[in-house]
């Protein structure tokens, strides 16, 4: 099933406001098309956990959890794991 997310991945997109959040959650310093690239980069790697509750995915990396929505692939948010 994560397959999926991992064969859409071209698909991934998020909104200002998702950029905004992501790196204040992340503390990061990226432009819009640099923070769907670093998502794009961690849900790639092997160590990636992937699974799907309801209409999204969420994925476990590094020290983060990503949110992206099933349907249109819209990268919810990103957070550091508590």
């Amino acid at each position: 099933m994560a397959n999926e997310l991992l064969e859409n991945l071209e698909r991934l997109h998020t909104t200002e406001l998702g950029v905004m959040r992501i790196k204040k959650n992340l503390a990061l310093s990226l432009n819009e098309k640099n923070v769907i690239e670093w998502c794009k980069e961690k849900i790639s790697l092997p160590n990636a956990e992937i699974i799907r509750k309801g209409k999204n995915w969420y994925i476990t990396i590094d020290n983060c959890i990503i949110t992206i929505n099933a349907y249109s692939y819209t990268v919810i948010t990103a957070h550091k794991v508590k």
